[in-house]
């Protein structure tokens, strides 16, 4: 699976949480806090994502998680 596959899912949950946000406002750059994210937000948001891509991630590897970029890369390991 792609990077892109990865980001895409990512995209879409991010905006399925956080629905007044438009696709364009999410980007590899930011982070899930700079949209408005709450600590609730940022974990459905993971969730949802690893459900969609039926992984399962060590909660202590997201200890190195600090921006949507990283996250991506995490998961992109796990699939």
């Amino acid at each position: 699976m792609t990077q892109d596959v990865v980001f895409e899912a990512v995209r879409r949950n991010v905006l399925e949480v956080l629905p007044d946000l438009t696709p364009q406002d999410v980007s590899m750059k930011g982070t899930l806090t700079d949209l408005g994210a709450n600590s609730i937000d940022r974990a459905d948001v993971v969730t949802m994502t690893m459900e969609d891509l039926g992984i399962v991630v060590p909660i202590s590897d997201f200890q190195s998680v600090h921006d949507i970029r990283s996250l991506v890369e995490l998961l992109k390991k796990h699939v």
